[in-house]
């Protein structure tokens, strides 16, 4: 017996599954920068925690550090409230903190009072919480393009300055 012949016409096969789509990005406010604030400085502060630092700490040797000298307290702390938004008092706090664990000291100075600046100890502390807090970032930030981070600088600096505006001004 035999069969009749069968034509096998081209059937297309079936569309593979769609993958799923990307979520929309979230618009940029308020919520979406304190998360992201939020989330880095916990990282941050998992960094510090090795090093028996706060944050605050951190940010208040960062100040003293970076200088080119000797600093006066009072520019560290005016640094430090308008970097934090803290009180003048609790800086001082944080400087006083810093000095009893050495990392900064009181320079004496004939022609200028209340200088501080930072020990030995307080700059091998400040280059490795630097080092280490830089290769969590560059991890953080990997892949990102630079327009990308270009674009967010630029529209984080000016939501700081229009915040920093509405502080000013007491709103």
């Amino acid at each position: 017996m035999t069969t009749p012949a069968t034509t096998t016409a081209s059937t297309p096969s079936p569309a593979p599954p769609a993958a799923p789509a990307a979520p929309a990005a979230p618009a940029l406010n308020g919520r979406v920068i304190a998360l992201a604030h939020y989330a880095a400085r916990a990282v941050l502060e998992t960094v510090l925690t090795r090093y028996d630092l706060t944050f605050q700490q951190s940010v208040t040797l960062r100040v003293v550090a970076v200088a080119d000298g000797p600093v006066t307290r009072e520019e560290v702390v005016d640094q430090v409230v308008d970097s934090l938004k803290i009180g003048a008092e609790e800086v001082r706090g944080v400087l006083d903190g810093l000095a009893t664990a050495e990392l900064v000291a009181a320079v004496e100075r004939p022609t200028v009072a209340g200088l501080v600046a930072i020990t030995d100890a307080g700059r091998e502390v400040h280059a490795r919480t630097t080092a280490a807090t830089g290769a969590v970032s560059a991890r953080i930030y990997a892949g990102i393009p630079a327009e990308d981070l270009a674009v967010a600088g630029r529209v984080l600096g000016l939501v700081t300055e229009r915040a920093n505006g509405e502080l000013a001004a007491g709103r």
